[in-house]
């Protein structure tokens, strides 16, 4: 009796943490990007497209999932966008903007691109790309923005 007691309240606590985890986007860019720390102010700037260039000249190029509520609503609190302004956003930057089914296309669109930017779930993060912080923060920090 005691065992099952035990063995529900483990699984209630990993039913109601792990969603929890689910939104913990990391920004992350090609590993040649020198850029290791941005401002929640310039990367809202970034992500709106206001900000078309790095410091280094190279042209920034948005990589984002065609479907992650995450992502989505990450971006919307960044940018401060309803969800229809965000789609009007992307559609009218499309030349600066690559829509990707999956953290792995992220990642491998950010590798092989140097001026390329994008957010993936931290768990995806492997040593092909480079973690920006934010703010002084890095992923799963306290006050990290992308969360």
């Amino acid at each position: 009796m005691r065992l099952q007691r035990v063995a529900a309240l483990f699984a209630f606590l990993l039913a109601f943490l792990t969603p929890c985890f689910a939104h913990h986007m990391a920004v992350v860019v090609n590993k040649d990007n020198d850029v290791g720390n941005v401002t929640s102010v310039h990367l809202s700037k970034i992500f709106r497209s206001d900000v078309k260039k790095w410091p280094d000249g190279k042209a920034i190029v948005l990589v984002l999932h065609k479907d992650s509520a995450g992502e989505t609503e990450t971006l919307q609190r960044l940018i401060k966008m309803s969800g229809e302004e965000l789609k009007t956003m992307i559609a009218s930057h499309k030349d600066s903007i690559q829509i990707v089914d999956s953290d792995a296309d992220v990642l491998k669109i950010v590798q092989s691109t140097p001026g390329a930017i994008g957010f993936v779930d931290v768990r995806s993060v492997d040593n092909t790309i480079h973690v920006v912080r934010v703010d002084g923060k890095l992923p799963m920090e306290s006050g990290y923005l992308p969360h």
